[in-house]
C-alpha cells in the first residue's frame, strides 16, 4: 500500500497494522506531536467523510492501494478558528436583545468554540462570559486579536515582549519597598503586569514548541526544561504569597528570585528558537 502525505509520497514503515484504523491511530500520535491535525482522508480515489469514518477505518491494507492523508498544521487551525471567534463576536453584537440570549447555546456546538475549548480554555471561558454579558465585548476583541498574533508570528510578539519585560523585572525589583511604603495600588499594578507577561511567555513558547521553532535534540534540552518548571513553580509561589498578604515572602520572591529567573527564561528561550519553523519528520509507526 502506497501512502501520501498531502500529495508527497510519505516514507512510513508499517509494523504489524491490519487495517487503515491501525494505520491511522499510529499517524494520530505522530500528527499530534508534529503540531499537525488530520484534516482529510481518501482510500484509492475516494474521500472519507464524517459519516463514513468506521468504514474506511475497517478496511484491510491489503486491499487498499493508495492511502492519502491531508493534514493541516495546529497553528493554521487555531489561527481559523480566531479569526472565526472575531466574526463570531461581532455577529453577536449585531443581534438584538432576545436573538442574543439564544446564541450561545448554538455557538457552543460550532467548530471553532468546540476547538478552542479544547485548546485555549480560559479563551472559550472568555467567549462565553462575553455572550453572557459579563464582560466588555471590546476586551474580548482586544484579547483574541494577541492570541491570533501570537499564533501567526510568534517570533514578532516575543521580540516586542523584550521592553516590557525588561519594566517588569524592575518593578519587581521594587516590589519589596513598594509595599513597605504603602503604594499598595502600584504594587498590585506590578503583580497583574508580572502576572500577564508570564502568561504571554508561556503562551508563545508553546506557539514555538508546536511551530517547529524550538530547538531540538541538544545537550541543553533538560536544563530548558527543568528552567519552565522552575519559572512556573516560582509563579505560583509569588501569586500564593501576595493573595496571602506574607509582604516579606512577596518582596523577597519578586526580588531575589522571580525577577532574575524571568531574564534567564527569556534569554533562553531566544537561544534556543529557530527563526523558521523546522518541517515535522516523516513518521515510522
Amino acid at each position: 500500500m502506497e501512502i501520501k502525505i498531502n500529495g508527497h509520497e510519505a516514507d512510513i514503515t508499517l509494523d504489524g497494522e491490519k487495517t487503515i484504523g491501525d494505520v491511522m491511530a499510529g499517524m494520530e500520535q505522530w500528527l499530534a506531536s508534529s503540531g499537525y491535525r488530520l484534516s482529510g482522508l481518501s482510500v484509492d480515489g475516494q474521500a472519507a467523510d464524517a459519516s463514513r469514518l468506521d468504514d474506511f477505518f475497517s478496511r484491510e491494507i491489503s486491499a487498499v492501494k493508495v492511502l492519502e492523508i491531508y493534514t493541516s498544521s495546529l497553528a493554521e487551525l487555531t489561527a481559523e478558528s480566531l479569526l472565526n471567534l472575531l466574526a463570531d463576536a461581532q455577529e453577536y453584537e449585531s443581534l438584538n436583545f432576545e436573538d442574543k440570549n439564544q446564541f450561545i447555546n448554538n455557538w457552543k456546538e460550532k467548530a471553532q468554540a468546540l476547538f478552542i475549548k479544547e485548546q485555549m480554555p480560559e479563551l472559550y471561558d472568555i467567549f462565553v462570559n462575553s455572550f453572557t454579558g459579563q464582560i466588555d465585548p471590546r476586551v474580548v476583541f482586544s484579547i483574541t486579536e494577541e492570541r491570533l498574533r501570537e499564533v501567526k508570528d510568534p517570533l514578532k510578539e516575543f521580540s516586542n515582549l523584550r521592553l516590557l519585560l525588561e519594566e517588569t523585572c524592575t518593578r519587581l525589583t521594587d516590589l519589596a519597598l513598594d509595599i513597605q511604603t504603602g503604594k499598595e495600588g502600584r504594587a498590585a499594578q506590578t503583580i497583574q503586569i508580572f502576572s500577564n507577561v508570564a502568561e504571554k511567555i508561556l503562551r508563545v513558547l508553546r506557539q514555538f514548541d508546536i511551530q517547529g521553532y524550538l530547538s531540538r535534540g541538544t545537550d541543553d534540552d533538560k536544563s530548558f526544561s527543568r528552567l519552565i518548571e522552575e519559572f512556573g513553580d516560582l509563579v505560583k509561589d509569588l501569586l500564593e504569597a501576595y493573595e496571602k498578604h506574607d509582604t516579606v515572602l512577596v518582596g523577597d520572591l519578586a526580588e531575589y528570585e522571580v525577577s532574575p529567573k524571568l531574564k534567564e527564561l527569556y534569554t533562553a528561550i531566544t537561544k534556543n528558537i529557530r527563526h523558521q519553523a523546522a518541517e515535522p519528520e516523516q513518521v515510522k509507526i
